[in-house]
């Protein structure tokens, strides 16, 4: 079974090099909408810009497989009269990698780029030998010499940036560029969908593909969709960081490798007959994966699922990504694959009515 073809890997690429910050995801939203229409049933968008498939509509019993739709990013905040933006951050946005990275600000009139700018080593003398980006001092740059040279570019204070930076092939190995957080679970979720409708599989239960918005500020999405579909079960799939890598504590953060499979995570909210079922799904299927622990939320759309309607049995299958929030997260292909694998095949074993009470 090819889990990720060619057609695939195009619309992958063409998905996140898409902008979707948080607040504003239609872009993003309307390319995933495109994709997934062709193998489900149904499919509607929210109030807030949540979009959601539907695979065998109409059955009392109700499954979700979520991902999340928005990317970090910048909010135009001030403009300067010579003409330069301040920004504050919409989601968690980095402010140590902004400076020298390129923009798109998006206006009624259509994007504008600009750069973050940052003074040259040679000006860095004396007590400004030490400086360091902070939200108070980083700048953007769209190359005009005053503020209402910006304000006729159409641009506000409001109007929101996103990084521009497309991704690419590391090695042949790790998918690399920005808001692969998590636009490359929505490709998973997709992929999920594409090989129920090829395989020609018959679902006992209505199958719910949600792509949601504002998680990155809060669960939002997923808090208002779980309301409008009252699942009974939610397998959710977001990242997880890589931990062998340089700088980080893995005794605090724990032991994550990409391309060593999906991580599964225990916690509060992760449900643990679902997990149990997952973790035979993958054993029984060969696929491998990775153990992980949070101590009290899982800081993903699971909480928002598993705390709605009275309780859902929820569940957490995560994506190691190095370097998250950056321009250059990456992610290894065999774990894009095995997400997606361990998705749907986790799937063929939830039966109509599924009975996920504890004892």
């Amino acid at each position: 079974m090819e889990v990720i073809n060619k057609d695939s890997e195009k619309f992958m690429y063409d998905y996140l090099n898409s902008s979707s910050p948080t607040g504003f995801e239609s872009s993003g939203q309307q390319k995933w909408v495109e994709y997934i229409k062709q193998y489900v049933d149904e499919w509607h968008l929210d109030n807030y810009g949540t979009a959601y498939g539907i695979i065998n509509p109409g059955k009392p019993y109700r499954v979700v497989i979520e991902a999340h739709a928005d990317e970090i990013g910048w909010f135009v905040n001030y403009i300067s009269d010579k003409g330069f933006i301040s920004v504050i951050r919409n989601g968690g946005s980095d402010h140590l990698i902004a400076p020298s990275k390129r923009v798109k600000i998006f206006t009624k009139n259509g994007p504008v780029q600009g750069v973050f700018g940052w003074p040259a080593i040679h000006t860095r003398k004396g007590a400004k030998s030490k400086l360091s980006p902070t939200m108070d001092n980083i700048f953007i740059d769209v190359g005009a010499k005053s503020k209402e040279e910006v304000e006729e570019l159409g641009i506000k204070v409001g109007c929101v940036a996103t990084f521009e930076d497309e991704l690419m092939l590391l090695n042949d190995k790790f998918y690399v560029g920005r808001a692969l957080d998590n636009r490359m679970g929505g490709f998973c979720i997709a992929q999920v969908a594409r090989l129920i409708k090829e395989n020609n599989i018959e679902l006992p239960y209505s199958l719910y593909i949600v792509n949601a918005v504002q998680e990155e500020i809060g669960l939002r999405g997923a808090q208002m969709i779980a309301d409008t579909i009252k699942p009974h079960v939610a397998i959710v799939t977001d990242v997880c960081h890589d931990t062998n890598t340089p700088l980080i504590d893995k005794k605090i953060q724990g032991d994550t490798t990409a391309g060593d499979g999906p991580s599964l995570t225990f916690a509060p909210a992760v449900h643990t007959k679902l997990l149990g079922l997952i973790m035979d799904t993958a054993e029984e299927k060969e696929i491998p994966y990775q153990r992980a622990a949070s101590s009290r939320s899982t800081g993903t759309d699971t909480d928002a699922f598993a705390y709605s309607n009275g309780g859902v049995p929820s569940a957490l299958i995560s994506l190691p990504l190095k370097y998250m929030h950056t321009t250059v997260e990456s992610a290894h292909k065999d774990d894009v694959k095995h997400v997606s694998l361990l998705i749907y095949e986790t799937l063929l074993k939830i039966e109509e009515n599924h009975n996920f009470k504890y004892f």
